[in-house]
């Protein structure tokens, strides 16, 4: 709507050139003038997009890595605590959600914790204490538990959560309505069990 009124008012603006005797202008040059308009337009809108996008991305330091998809971070002057969205590790440590998972899987839940740590372990030498990183939220900011649902990025650009998931230490677990993802995940899982990396070598 603001470019097409811009467009308008350049065209009123060069018709009026032709009073006081001047020439009228001749259609090319409106056209020409019209199109200089639309192009400086675009260029606004791209950046007004950009700057858009990266405030969409908030900037953290993390603190440490609880597990294979949960992480604690510096937010300001508070200490939070973020799920990575759309992504599922073992458990690390004996609990309720690792004998579900045994039970689930038919898996022994030594086999469970064992998996567990070896996510846990490949986090932590992707992300150390200190490193910033930014996180990137979705329709829902927060789980029951209150900790931070997010993607995180890495310093270099890369999207952490799908990271994990196409090195083969993460399944797929997307909740709705935090979908934003979805896609790249499931490809990076397929990619992982096919390549047999991380969890699925030796399968």
């Amino acid at each position: 709507m603001l470019g097409r009124q811009l467009v308008l008012w350049a065209r009123a603006l060069v018709c009026d050139q032709s009073v006081n005797g001047a020439p009228p202008p001749s259609a090319a040059r409106i056209s020409t003038l019209e199109r200089v308009i639309a192009m400086k337009y675009f260029q606004v809108f791209l950046i007004f997009a950009a700057l858009s996008i990266a405030s969409s991305h908030e900037r953290v330091i993390v603190s440490y890595v609880v597990d294979g998809d949960t992480i604690v971070v510096q937010r300001g002057v508070r200490t939070e605590k973020v799920r990575l969205i759309g992504i599922d590790t073992p458990e690390s440590k004996e609990n309720s959600k690792a004998f579900r998972d045994a039970e689930r899987k038919g898996s022994d839940i030594s086999v469970i914790i064992s998996q567990g740590k070896k996510a846990t372990s490949f986090l932590r030498g992707i992300i150390k204490k200190g490193d910033s990183v930014s996180l990137e939220f979705d329709v829902v900011e927060r789980d029951k538990y209150g900790r931070l649902l997010a993607y995180v990025y890495l310093g270099d650009g890369r999207l952490l959560n799908e990271l994990i998931v196409k090195s083969g230490f993460a399944y797929v677990l997307t909740i709705p309505p935090n979908v934003k993802h979805k896609s790249k995940f499931i490809e990076a899982f397929k990619y992982a069990q096919e390549n047999k990396l991380g969890l699925w070598a030796g399968k």
